[in-house]
């Protein structure tokens, strides 16, 4: 029999929350105090990796982490129900040995599992969560009988008793269907606490007409389907059917799958596998108990929360209710996996770490920290991303230069210092797209993560908004992107940060016709003050290649001649956070809408960083406001310089069309380097 590792924990909770089963032995752990334990050698902090090596050198071999799946799910869940050997007794919480290192200051995360009720269903995700949280999982024994408002009170007191121990640090709950009616219950009774929500596919109304079908698939069944199944077809790890069925779980769409009760068939196959009928049956009432007390109390919660959706075999969910309760909680985000199934956390491609970081859910304080709070892109994060704007890249080939101490121009970032704090400024492309290839070649040539002041329509969304999906923004966010404030620059340059800054903002990134590589700086900054606060060196930068990948056609200008586009233009503005509130003419004109474009055939993005100027021992002199507007405008002349010598030099540079580019690809390699100007 396979034996699930897990971790029974005590001392942290009230002593009657926890239950140790008499019949099983298990190796267990304090994983609180173990001295041998250490913080695992590949976690990050803050802007840097704590490694020796840069791990980004080399993504192309960089493989996801081994994870169980659900075949080890299957196996696990097996074990657990063999090993309550038929007792009920209360619901009782577990911690993962794979779970066992984590970085200090983890907020503590709370799994309510779905109608399977292990807890296992995280068994895919437990080792990268356990880097960055403190994880309970809650089990429900096979012959528990436990009503859904005693359950909702055993998890409020495993909230309650860690927000007196440590009242300043958010409680995250991840829900599974029936879980995730049981965090709504709690959250509700619990508007005090700081509480984050992660809802996966959440149940929020079970009505008699979904209740009958199943219950009379389970009545006409019988009593020794699970072992027969088990029996004849070996669910086991080793066994072909198991990987076969484990396939088709993962791929199979339910259309396919024929629908009406054969569907509902696969959906409650994992469960029927694992435990008696009447358990099955007592579970589909627990539910539509659950999911009705979760539907009356939806309206008083006020946590912040994530909701994902699967996108195929949602046999229990209802869109209908879905966005009711998107609308009903004042922080909610939806995401959507449109190729993923019931069993959300047990496939393939779906990491909830990743999902957390994207979607800039994790903290460890009361409110967000963009700074201390960002967690950089593991080795394999950043080559799926890299993959993601692989086609950019390939079609851009883009050149970058730095220029050293002496003033030399070299095609490397030797120039670029390695320690912070380090202040890069220079102009916009169309649609900014120039920070995701510099922030793949910094990581993965000095291991350094470029924070780029991003405008806040990335970052935040009003429910019914105009603006587009969160999600669009993912990858942006992935790679370091903070929401341009003050107050935000200011403890980016405090923890010694690679800050980008663009001063000419949303207006020169949605420039008009003609305007290519024009600034639209303002005409006063405070930029230079505040970098001369921390000592940062500011380096400027140019970017030219727009103009060969692509023309606008239908500008600004253009757009506010419709009357349908003006208003939508208007309204998408007013509902995302007004910059430049303090300037006037085009420079405060920071209106947001798409320009119409054509591509071009594809030239080259090249990017220069010229020589820093450092500010270090001079905080006094640019205290100045004179002073400090000087180099402002020898930062802007210094922009503008490396624009000018990037056009002149591109000239010359025999690479610059795609053809040429492709030529050199087949004659050396898709990996090879291409040459180009001489410098």
């Amino acid at each position: 029999m396979a034996v699930p590792s897990l971790c029974i924990a005590d001392g942290t909770f009230p002593i009657d929350f926890f239950h140790r089963s008499s019949s099983t032995r298990r190796p267990t752990y304090d994983r609180f105090t173990n001295p041998k334990l250490g913080f695992h050698r590949r976690f990050r902090y803050g802007g840097r990796v704590a490694a020796t090596v840069n791990p980004y050198s080399y993504t192309e071999a960089a493989r996801p982490e081994e994870r169980k799946g659900l075949n080890d799910f299957l196996v696990e869940a097996r074990g657990f129900v063999r090993s309550d050997g038929g007792a009920g007794g209360p619901p009782r919480w577990f911690s993962p040995l794979e779970c066992g290192a984590r970085a200090p200051d983890s907020p503590l995360l709370l799994y309510l599992p779905g109608i399977d009720g292990t807890g296992l269903g995280l068994i895919r995700q437990h080792k990268k969560l356990g880097e960055i949280f403190d994880i309970w999982c809650l089990h429900f024994p096979v012959s528990d009988r436990t009503p859904s408002r005693d359950i909702v009170k055993l998890i409020e007191r495993a909230v309650r008793s860690e927000y007196f121990r440590l009242p300043n640090r958010p409680i995250y709950i991840v829900g599974e269907s029936i879980g995730a009616s049981f965090a709504i219950d709690v959250a509700a009774s619990n508007p005090d606490i700081d509480l984050v929500l992660i809802l996966a596919n959440p149940v929020t109304r079970f009505s008699n007409l979904m209740l009958q079908p199943l219950s009379s698939l389970l009545e006409i069944l019988p009593d020794r389907v699970p072992s027969l199944l088990e029996e004849y077809f070996r669910f086991e790890q080793g066994y072909p059917f198991a990987a076969m069925f484990e396939t088709m779980l993962n791929e199979t769409d339910a259309k396919q799958m024929g629908g009406g009760l054969l569907r509902d068939y696969f959906a409650t196959s994992t469960l029927v596998r694992i435990f008696p009928k009447d358990t099955l049956l007592w579970k589909l009432q627990l539910l539509k108990s659950a999911s009705a007390s979760a539907n009356s109390h939806m309206y008083t919660v006020k946590a912040q929360t994530l909701i994902l959706l699967s996108g195929r075999d949602q046999w229990l969910l209802n869109k209908e209710d879905i966005e009711r309760l998107r609308c009903t909680l004042p922080k909610c985000e939806v995401r959507k996996f449109q190729n993923n199934g019931q069993l959300l956390f047990l496939e393939d491609g779906v990491d909830l770490v990743t999902i957390i970081k994207c979607s800039y859910y994790y903290r460890r304080g009361k409110s967000l920290d963009y700074v201390s709070d960002y967690i950089p892109p593991t080795p394999f994060e950043l080559k799926e991303y890299e993959e993601s704007q692989r086609l950019l890249t390939a079609i851009t080939s883009p050149v970058f230069l730095s220029t050293l101490d002496n003033g030399t121009v070299v095609r490397s970032l030797a120039g670029i210092p390695s320690e912070g704090p380090v202040l890069y400024v220079g102009n916009h492309m169309l649609l900014g797209t120039e920070l995701r290839p510099a922030a793949i070649h910094f990581l993965k040539e000095k291991n350094i993560s470029l924070r780029g002041m991003a405008h806040p329509v990335m970052f935040t969304r009003k429910i019914g908004s105009k603006l587009p999906d969160m999600q669009m923004f993912d990858s942006v966010r992935m790679i370091g992107a903070v929401p341009v404030s003050n107050i935000n620059f200011y403890k980016l340059l405090r923890s010694k940060a690679h800050v980008v800054l663009y001063p000419g903002g949303v207006r020169e990134a949605l420039h008009r016709k003609g305007e290519v590589y024009k600034l639209f700086w303002p005409e006063h900054s405070e930029f230079v003050r505040t970098a001369s606060t921390f000592g940062a060196k500011i380096i400027p930068f140019g970017v030219v290649g727009e103009d060969d990948l692509c023309e606008v056609v239908v500008d600004y200008n253009d757009q506010m001649k419709i009357p349908f586009l003006k208003n939508l233009i208007k309204e998408i503005t007013e509902e995302s956070t007004y910059l430049r509130t303090g300037e006037e003419g085009e420079v405060g004109n920071q209106d947001l809408h798409m320009p119409g474009i054509i591509p071009k055939i594809p030239g080259r993005f090249y990017v220069h960083f010229g020589k820093p100027i450092e500010t270090k021992g001079r905080e006094k002199e640019l205290k100045d406001k004179e002073r400090a507007h000087e180099v402002y405008l020898q930062v802007k002349s210094e922009v503008e310089r490396c624009m000018a010598y990037l056009k002149t030099k591109r000239e010359s540079d025999p690479y610059r069309n795609i053809l040429p580019r492709s030529l050199y690809h087949l004659a050396h390699g898709f990996s090879s380097e291409i040459p180009t100007f001489d410098l």
